[in-house]
């Protein structure tokens, strides 16, 4: 399960750079506009894929958080879940911004004002998921402090909130091709880096794995 995580964010991953990546330019709203059809169409159909195999890495979430109280551990597992869910949805909208911003470069329309609509939406689908993130994030990194879960301490490290609260910085850290690589696709790396972290952590924790080093 943690590697089918691991692969859905590869896969949104790669459907970021599919909208995003130009090796002459770092301007992402006007790469999206560049890009060709088969990019723009491959990039929408990886959110659906990616989503279905983050949802099924979130199934080692819910292992790693058996000695919690069902209550506490249901609720992890919904908010998780909607911001998965989430994630394909808004990645499947940028599609409407690159779209547009395709018809803008086209037009002589400005970009900023061609992709207004999209981007507006995009942002208020966004907003819908920042309550479920906080809620995700303290109950998360309190139960693993408390040691109420299979994780050690030092995974709150690679839990996602803690990049994510750095992510302007980083962004101010990078230039070039590299900041169009790690900024267009942030979002799916710090959960490619939580769902590494996390296989790694369990992979050792898992008792017949002991036992069979014993022996």
């Amino acid at each position: 399960m943690g590697f089918a995580g691991i692969l859905g964010g590869l896969l949104l991953f790669a459907g970021d750079m599919l909208f995003y990546y130009d090796a002459t330019s770092t301007d992402l709203k006007l790469n999206m506009g560049n890009a060709s059809d088969f990019r723009i169409m491959a990039s929408g159909v990886s959110a659906l894929l990616a989503a279905w195999f983050y949802t099924l890495g979130l199934g080692q979430v819910y292992y790693a958080f058996k000695p919690s109280t069902s209550i506490i551990r249901t609720i992890v597992m919904l908010c998780f879940v909607s911001i998965i869910i989430s994630y394909g949805v808004i990645h499947g909208a940028y599609v409407a911004i690159a779209t547009t911003a395709k018809l803008s470069i086209q037009n002589n329309i400005d970009i900023e004002i061609g992709t207004a609509l999209a981007s507006k939406t995009n942002h208020a689908l966004r907003l819908l998921v920042y309550p479920i993130f906080a809620l995700l994030s303290f109950l998360f990194i309190s139960q693993v402090w408390k040691k109420k879960t299979l994780y050690p301490r030092w995974i709150i490290i690679f839990f996602p909130v803690v990049p994510f609260m750095f992510q302007g910085l980083i962004g101010k850290m990078l230039s070039g091709t590299i900041k169009t690589i790690v900024m267009g696709g942030f979002l799916n790396l710090i959960l490619v880096i939580f769902f590494t972290a996390s296989t790694i952590t369990l992979w050792y924790r898992n008792p017949q794995y002991k036992e069979k080093i014993d022996i």
